[in-house]
């Protein structure tokens, strides 16, 4: 999946306002960025046809809100990335954590070992 500024821009917005129709968005951009209402409605309406958000009518208008969070979408992001470059017996994504955590600080390394942790406990717990 690829995402446009503009998409990434908007998913950023509802992330952290949570739900918008496409006037609240375009008033938020507009001096920002400059845009007319009819790109974001499209923009949104793009998003929404990825599956990254959700929408329901309030009176006449579409409200939009994230239907994924930012980690999980991130997650999604490596996963298509590297599908193109590595196979499943390959250790590509595996080597491609290690070489980018030398660009990680202590605390970052820390999060990372107990996240790595957590995920091991849940598949011992499945066995």
């Amino acid at each position: 999946m690829q995402l446009g500024e503009l998409e990434k821009q908007v998913l950023h917005y509802l992330w952290q306002y949570k739900t918008a129709d496409a006037k609240q968005v375009f008033a938020y951009f507009e001096s920002k960025r400059g845009g007319t209402l009819n790109t974001i409605q499209s923009t949104l309406d793009r998003l929404y046809k990825k599956g990254l958000l959700t929408r329901h009518k309030v009176s006449y208008a579409w409200q939009y809100e994230p239907k994924v969070e930012k980690n999980q979408l991130i997650a999604q992001l490596i996963k298509s990335v590297t599908s193109d470059f590595i196979s499943d017996e390959e250790n590509g994504l595996i080597a491609a954590f290690s070489s980018i955590s030398s660009e990680l600080n202590e605390d970052q390394l820390l999060k990372l070992e107990s996240l790595i942790e957590e995920q091991k406990q849940k598949l011992q717990q499945g066995k």
